[in-house]
């Protein structure tokens, strides 16, 4: 499709999403977003933000997300001259939408927490010795509800998981930790069955989070990451602030941001590229980040 084509069915249907225009246009994604970002007269808006993340298929693992490619079919839109002020409006709405999205799903992580562990005989025990951490993309009023298969079953689920890490205190009985677990494991099940919502959990100890925090491996880069921008959600709010305490101790937002410098020159270069036709002799740094195996962090 040439660009008067599809600056002639915007001009028609005023400014869509990446998604809605690949939809009218048939077009393949990034032949699409190359088209849109290669014309002069076509404007493209985008809500919410940019941040990391970790990703084994990308050289020094740091990239952005959302992808170039989630971000241009979900959270972008476009538009021609003369829509400045449609294509803000559309923009602003998405953004409002986004961060109502976030806080449902802030209160079903809240909601699925405290209905996991209301009925545990070591129910007190475990909030005393133990917080619950809210990660991924809700923290950063980034959450969608594009449907997505769930990792372990394929089930379609809505958008974003919902990222919990619990730390517990190294002298929390296990016997406590083993029920805590497989109450958490029960509510993921029918939450996913239900709601078809999906959490991803992990519970660690406070010694597992010290020998994280060395950030010297691909999975304790991760950890510590989810760590660095989790929200207290629940439990023993001093166990949080200890844990927070620990990562700048050990220089961990330094290092997180030093990696984000990276991600963002990477981006800006692979846009570049991308729009212009890569021509490196291994395109495969360009093509990673705009077709992404998967927009969640695995829990480590």
């Amino acid at each position: 499709m040439t660009e008067n084509e599809i600056i002639s069915i915007l001009t028609e249907s005023g400014p869509v999403t990446g998604a809605q225009l690949v939809e009218k246009t048939r077009m393949e994604v990034l032949s699409l977003w190359r088209a849109c970002r290669k014309a002069s007269s076509i404007r493209l808006k985008t809500a919410g933000c940019r941040f990391l993340r970790l990703d084994r298929n990308v050289e020094g693992y740091a990239r952005l997300s959302p992808s170039i490619r989630r971000e241009f079919l979900t959270y972008t839109f476009v538009g021609v001259e003369g829509q400045a002020g449609e294509l803000d409006a559309k923009v602003d709405a998405l953004g409002g939408e986004i961060s109502r999205i976030s806080e449902l799903k802030r209160e079903i992580a809240g909601e699925s927490v405290v209905s996991a562990i209301s009925f545990l005989q070591d129910k007190d025990t475990i909030l005393d010795k133990a917080c619950f951490i809210l990660a991924g993309d809700v923290v950063y009023n980034m959450s969608h509800t594009v449907p997505r298969p769930e990792k372990s079953t394929g089930e379609m689920v809505q958008g974003s998981d919902l990222d919990i890490v619990v730390v517990a205190e190294d002298d929390l009985n296990p016997a406590a930790v083993e029920s805590l677990d497989k109450a958490i494991h029960k509510k993921k099940h029918l939450l996913l069955v239900n709601d078809r919502e999906e959490i991803d959990y992990l519970i660690k100890s406070m010694s597992r989070v010290r020998e994280q925090l060395r950030f010297d491996i691909f999975s304790s880069m991760v950890a510590c990451k989810i760590l660095n921008e989790g929200e207290f959600l629940y439990g023993n709010r001093a166990v949080y602030q200890k844990v927070k305490q620990l990562i700048d101790e050990f220089q961990i937002p330094d290092s997180l941001k030093a990696l984000e410098e990276e991600a963002k020159s990477r981006r800006e270069a692979a846009e570049v590229e991308l729009r212009d036709g890569c021509e490196r002799e291994d395109q495969s740094e360009c093509y990673n980040l705009f077709y992404t195996r998967a927009e969640e962090d695995e829990i480590y």
